[in-house]
């Protein structure tokens, strides 16, 4: 089997999500200025409040997130090192998203950036298609 290829699939991915966390809150309120109607529609926010809310209760649980467990372990399967020094893919979008911190660092950021979102949430609701608010 391919693992080492599986590894960088899912290292990739991992990148697709961290950015779709980080870069969604600030569509959000550049959307809302700009009148990016995508930014407000219903899929889109709650996509987006359920990744950070996974990740806020992932940290709070102590638990590491399963896609850094499934990359670990594809990697380790292709024989190589777990920390991600097995390819280009690997090592440059691991370095953008992996740093050394204690636990509670990432706790406090997650929670931090989680608030953010939930702020941006009753600041910028969401609406519906026709651009009003969705009821309840």
């Amino acid at each position: 089997m391919p693992y080492a290829f599986l590894a960088d699939a899912v290292l990739v991915l991992h990148f697709a999500v961290v950015v779709f966390v980080v870069a969604g809150l600030p569509a959000i309120v550049a959307g809302r200025a700009l009148g990016w109607r995508w930014v407000d529609g219903w899929p889109f926010r709650l996509a987006h409040a359920g990744a950070i809310a996974v990740i806020v209760a992932q940290a709070w649980l102590g638990q590491h997130c399963p896609l850094t467990v499934l990359e670990s372990w594809l990697a380790s399967r292709a024989g190589g090192p777990a920390r991600y020094e097995a390819s280009f893919v690997a090592h440059w979008i691991g370095r953008l998203i992996y740093f050394d911190a204690p636990p509670w660092v990432f706790t406090l950021a997650y929670s931090l950036f989680g608030l953010a979102v939930a702020a941006a949430w009753w600041r910028y609701p969401p609406r519906g298609v026709d651009g009003r608010r969705h009821p309840g």
